[in-house]
């Protein structure tokens, strides 16, 4: 298999990152804009507090994007110097993308709570699998 399509879901997973990043300052600079917010109202925690779900939200789904995809990052990577690049992986990769973007649209938009929560376990079941996968073949 060609080692280098491991990196396809791994830009997906960039350009989702990007999307809601634009998506994100789309939401909140317009916020800013129509409020004269005093200096103190800036402050992070703050601005958090009073910022309305629509704003917030974005924000939140951009944080979310620096935790267990940053696992994925780096096994992509580690599956590619390794040459274990194989069908099973590139499943698993594609549906870890596919839910992500599902959740992030979920979290962004509708935000409902239950159906975010079942599309992030099934990206997080599909990731750990992949990890657990990968470290059963390294102490082998």
């Amino acid at each position: 298999m060609n080692q280098q399509a491991i990196f396809a879901p791994i830009f997906a997973m960039f350009l989702l990152t990007l999307t809601v990043w634009i998506y994100m300052y789309a939401r909140r600079i317009p916020f800013i804009l129509s409020n004269d917010f005093p200096p103190e109202k800036m402050r992070p925690l703050e601005f958090a507090r009073i910022s309305p779900p629509a704003v917030s939200n974005p924000s939140d789904n951009l944080k979310n994007l620096f935790e267990l995809p940053i696992l994925f990052y780096v096994l992509g990577n580690y599956l590619f110097v390794t040459s274990q690049v194989d069908w099973l992986y590139m499943l698993m990769s594609w549906i870890f993308v596919a839910f992500r973007i599902l959740h992030s649209l979920v979290h962004c938009t509708i935000n409902h709570v239950l159906v975010r929560f079942y599309l992030y376990l099934t990206a997080s079941l599909t990731l750990w699998f992949m990890v657990l996968r990968a470290g059963w073949q390294y102490i082998r």
